[in-house]
């Protein structure tokens, strides 16, 4: 079976791509989900820089492990791969969107793909806020708001 790339995108992917591509492996683990291939990337990533401590700690009391995570930045390569590509604000899609208009059917922010028909007016609020510099509990927070909307996705995929 051909494995569905799906790419998480935010800006230094030292936060919320990285913790998305964790609890997503998770969540599709506990779905037995396996046919799906998950990576993340930041439009202004470094290579190979580590996750945030915060992410690393937050992932780590979810019992999941960030310590291993590089930093990759997001390529033209990584975009035509993906069958999926879920960004964590409006502004990283529109980027995206600018620079690679062809992939636009591929792209969403992880909000506006996990709302249903019945919550799409609910998801008006298209963004997840950058925890970067903030306390640790503004990371769990955004680590929870994630989750959230990774269970919807994987409902979606099921």
């Amino acid at each position: 079976m051909i494995s569905k790339k799906i790419l998480f995108v935010c800006t230094g992917n030292t936060c919320r791509s990285s913790m998305a591509e964790v609890i997503f492996r998770d969540l599709l683990e506990e779905n037995n989900l396996d046919d799906y291939n998950v990576e993340s990337a930041g439009l202004a990533a470094l290579e190979g820089e580590n996750a945030a401590r915060q992410a690393i700690e937050v992932m780590k009391e979810e019992g999941l492990d960030l310590t291993a995570h590089q930093t990759t930045p997001l390529t033209s390569e990584l975009m035509t791969e993906a069958d999926l590509i879920l960004t964590m604000t409006r502004r990283h899609k529109l980027s995206i969107v600018d620079s690679h208009p062809q992939i636009e059917d591929k792209l969403y922010t992880l909000k506006e793909y996990a709302a249903t028909e019945e919550n799409k007016q609910e998801a008006k609020e298209l963004d997840i806020s950058d925890p970067f510099g903030q306390p640790i509990s503004i990371y769990k927070d955004c680590a929870q708001e994630i989750k959230e909307e990774l269970e919807k996705v994987v409902k979606k995929l099921n």
